[in-house]
């Protein structure tokens, strides 16, 4: 490995130290945590806990049955973390999920006046089921909680308790009368995790452990504080300049290009490619990978290991690719083939 891969080393003192020592050993201590209620799913536990160490928010897709709000609910308890589940439906208002003001009597005084009730977004970690199937506006309701973490209702903006989190869920085969996310939206997720149906073996555990008496007692290895924290270290992991520009690489041969810069199959089968967002979150993703294998500096493999969960959703397929029956995935692992690695870093 160069000088070039490795970089300055940021995290140098004791305390970043023990903090980086920290979230390795937390994060093993979470997963076994984990396991006493969900079998299986290593790389969807990855990601969830990649998203919530550099403090994004993810979209999980798979169809019905696969332990999509038990994941995220058991996290939560896991992390002793305040929870709140909002089943998306096409009557729900933006109001239901920021919360509103009312009519509220002072029993000393009979004065009445308007106050805020919060919404269930007030939480740590929102997890907002089946996202598609309410309408753009109250989707929209979402955004500038996940961007900027507070909300703002009757002109009035109110902060959101740190940390925060939002887990949207999709079932990828029921579509009918289902909105879309618009692109603005998808972008706004870190990742798109994939969680697909378990071994036999697996799925035989799943069947004997919950028709059985189950009530686990969780140890919380890590807390809200702690997570903050990580987020924050995350972001000194040092970064060479190679593997920075190995993210934009990627990020950029996904957009179809008319001068020619793009792949042919990029010209060919995508209608959109990702924006300056997907580079962002390839780099901060690989920073906590690396960290959560105890490494201070990131690598190439860290970058190509989260390609899928970053780009898969924000590369948008044309008619033609879908004709010829060409996914997202095909896509990106023929991106991560033409993309070189850089010399530097061999």
């Amino acid at each position: 490995m160069s000088n070039d891969a490795i970089g300055t080393l940021t995290i140098e003192n004791a305390d970043d130290v023990a903090l980086a020592d920290r979230l390795k050993g937390g994060r093993e201590q979470v997963i076994s945590e984990l396991r006493k209620l969900i079998i299986g799913q290593e790389d969807v536990i990855e990601q969830v806990l990649l998203t919530l160490f550099v403090g994004g928010n993810s979209l999980l897709m798979g169809v019905p049955g696969l332990a999509k709000t038990l994941l995220i609910h058991t996290v939560a308890q896991v992390l002793d973390l305040k929870f709140s589940r909002i089943q998306f439906t096409p009557d729900l208002m933006p109001s239901d999920i920021t919360g509103t003001d009312i009519i509220q009597e002072d029993a000393a005084t009979g004065r009445r006046e308007m106050v805020f009730a919060p919404g269930p977004v007030f939480s740590n970690i929102v997890l907002a089921d089946e996202i598609n199937r309410t309408p753009p506006k109250t989707q929209a309701a979402l955004l500038e909680a996940m961007q900027e973490h507070r909300v703002t209702v009757q002109g009035r903006t109110y902060v959101l308790e740190e940390p925060f989190y939002v887990f949207a869920t999709q079932n990828p085969i029921e579509l009918e009368g289902t909105y879309p996310l618009p692109e603005a939206q998808l972008d706004r997720f870190m990742f798109e995790i994939v969680i697909e149906h378990l071994s036999e073996e697996e799925e035989l555990e799943v069947v004997r452990t919950t028709t059985g008496l189950l009530d686990p007692i969780f140890s919380h290895a890590i807390t809200g504080p702690d997570l903050v924290a990580f987020q924050k270290l995350v972001r000194r992991v040092p970064v060479s300049d190679s593997v920075l520009r190995y993210a934009v690489g990627l990020t950029r041969a996904s957009r179809p290009s008319p001068n020619g810069d793009s792949p042919e199959f990029v010209k060919k089968w995508v209608a959109y490619g990702a924006s300056v967002r997907a580079a962002q979150y390839l780099v901060l993703g690989a920073k906590a990978r690396a960290l959560t294998q105890g490494r201070y500096h990131v690598t190439f493999e860290d970058i190509r290991a989260l390609a899928h969960p970053v780009l898969r959703h924000r590369i948008l397929t044309n008619f033609h690719a879908e004709s010829e029956g060409r996914t997202s995935g095909e896509l990106i692992e023929m991106l991560l083939d033409a993309v070189p690695v850089p010399a530097s870093g061999m």
